[in-house]
């Protein structure tokens, strides 16, 4: 952590309309000492420093994602991962050779299948019995709210044809009433309890594996967005203190407790025993409530019925119930962070906010579909867009699975960033990962062109590279403020990170190239050097 000042490229030091002006920065001791003419920057120092050329490169703050699961994304890449692939056929190739290489696995786990790959977004058990015969197999898809599993893993289960569907959950069943082979949220919880239990070791090396991997996109912090027990995963919360206490945590984590929406406020105090004992780089100010589903499985709760069908999704917490959580959380000190798929979640949100508190830094993930008249309510209540723009665009999934069941009017509402944004809301961003890639200057590029990015797999659907609801669009630099300054606010990081001032601590990233430069090609935006607290922790 020796002195260093960075000169010869623009430093982009975050905030509305900072552009890139300064000439230098300087660090020492962990922290940004200065940042200015590059000779007052010196001064600043009075010691020998290393000079950073930047060589025309941008020095950005480190990035910060505000919604991931890291400790699941890692183990998936180091399963039967399933996420690089696209189709069907190339699902069964990648399960019979997991299978055939693991012959010793009780359960064949992993995932990250695509709902666009099957009809009607449903895979069935016959194709993982063909591949895997015999062998109880449990794949989530990306999204984590739907699950494929084999035959065999239903008769483990004792799930069959006479099994009802759970609360907040439903079996996909074919013609005859026999489970088709998909689990959706709750459903799911039929499974879980036999899968193999991840040890400690497990968790531990996953956690390392995503921080470095993390570390390698640019991203120096984040949220994790479940720290508990959930579709299968265990809690990773001792996982999170472990590499705390014994600094292999480097990252800065905010850790967003699992509100078991089984149970009431009787876990409330649980909640604050885990604040109180987490520490170091690992904070937990926040609890997670997920109040809807996804919109594919029809589970997402939407105010009117989904096109064709009479139902509106499902609300998992009764709202009555979440104003009283959320009055008794704020009271408590915990900022909210919501899953709201729907706009029907939408506003059970911001009316529980409204009516419960609204002084901690409540923020709402995903944003799918959001009615016009609460656009303004963000800003309003100051809730937080907690926005994740790689989804933004017409890719088949959503094109095929969402887009005919909403009707033209809620098509119209889907992902209002910039609608938000200019009622004077805040935006935070983050990957969903490993529902989808951790990079995160693809989704930027989606953010600002409202396009898939061109290289992507999902590239290929011809509706692809028509920018979905181009009004909504946010430039560069918002962007980038959503994925720095406004994703520090809600993991109460901002005091430390999300912007490059005097004071700040030194978590920098120096990009390949300055992608404010027009026509720059932004999906394929690197990181070549990343900082943590001025210690280099990644170097392309």
């Amino acid at each position: 952590m020796g002195a260093m000042v960075f000169t010869g490229g623009p430093i982009w030091t975050g905030g509305p309309s900072s552009g890139s002006g300064p000439a230098a920065l300087g660090v020492d001791g962990g922290r940004i000492v200065a940042v200015g003419d590059r000779a007052d920057v010196q001064a600043a120092l009075a010691k020998p420093y290393e000079l950073v050329d930047l060589a025309g490169r941008a020095l950005v703050p480190g990035l910060h994602d505000a919604h991931v699961h890291p400790v699941q994304g890692a183990l998936e890449r180091l399963r039967c991962d399933l996420s690089h692939l696209n189709d069907r056929a190339a699902y069964r190739a990648a399960v019979a050779a997991y299978a055939e290489a693991h012959p010793d696995r009780t359960w064949i786990t992993g995932g990250g299948w695509s709902m666009s790959a099957f009809p009607g977004g449903l895979p069935h058990r016959t194709d993982l019995d063909t591949v895997a015969p015999g062998r109880p197999v449990f794949l989530p898809n990306r999204d984590h709210h739907s699950a494929w599993v084999s035959t065999a893993a239903l008769a483990a289960a004792g799930v069959d044809a006479r099994t009802p569907d759970p609360r907040s959950g439903r079996i996909e069943r074919d013609p005859d009433g026999f489970p088709s082979g998909v689990l959706h949220e709750a459903a799911m919880d039929l499974v879980t309890p036999l899968l193999p239990e991840d040890t400690e070791t497990d968790y531990d090396q996953a956690l390392l594996e995503a921080q470095r991997y993390l570390f390698s996109l640019g991203i120096t912090g984040w949220q994790d967005a479940i720290v508990g027990s959930y579709a299968g995963s265990r809690d990773q919360y001792d996982t999170y203190r472990r590499a705390a206490a014994s600094g292999r945590l480097r990252a800065r984590v905010a850790g967003a407790l699992w509100w078991d929406r089984s149970q009431g406020l009787e876990q409330l105090a649980f909640m604050a025993e885990r604040r109180a004992a987490a520490g170091g780089r690992f904070r937990t100010p926040i609890v997670k409530i997920m109040q809807d589903g996804v919109a594919e499985n029809f589970t997402a709760s939407m105010l009117e019925p989904y096109v064709g069908h009479d139902f509106c999704g499902t609300s998992n917490v009764d709202p009555q119930r979440l104003r009283s959580y959320v009055a008794a959380l704020d009271a408590a000190g915990f900022s909210v962070h919501f899953h709201a798929i729907g706009d029907r979640a939408v506003r059970e949100c911001l009316d529980a906010v409204e009516a419960g508190g609204n002084t901690q830094r409540h923020h709402i993930a995903h944003l799918h579909v959001v009615n016009p008249a609460d656009v303004p309510r963000f800003a309003a209540l100051d809730v937080t867009a907690n926005i994740q723009s790689l989804w933004a665009t017409h890719h088949e999934q959503n094109d095929t699975l969402c887009v005919p069941f909403f009707g033209p009017d809620r098509v119209a509402h889907q992902y209002p960033f910039g609608a938000i944004h200019r009622a004077g809301g805040r935006l935070a961003a983050g990957s969903d990962w490993p529902v989808s890639t951790p990079d995160p200057w693809p989704a930027i590029h989606v953010a600002v062109h409202r396009t898939e990015p061109p290289d992507s797999a999902e590239s290929a659907w011809p509706a692809s590279q028509i920018p979905m609801l181009p009004e909504q669009a946010l430039t560069l630099e918002q962007a980038l403020c959503a994925y720095t300054a406004g994703s520090a606010y809600v993991s109460h990081l901002d005091r430390e990170v999300g912007a490059l001032t005097a004071g700040r601590a030194a978590d920098l990233v120096v990009l390949d190239r300055d992608p404010f430069t027009p026509g720059a090609e932004l999906h394929t935006v690197k990181a070549d050097l990343v900082f943590v607290d001025g210690t280099l922790v990644h170097e392309r």
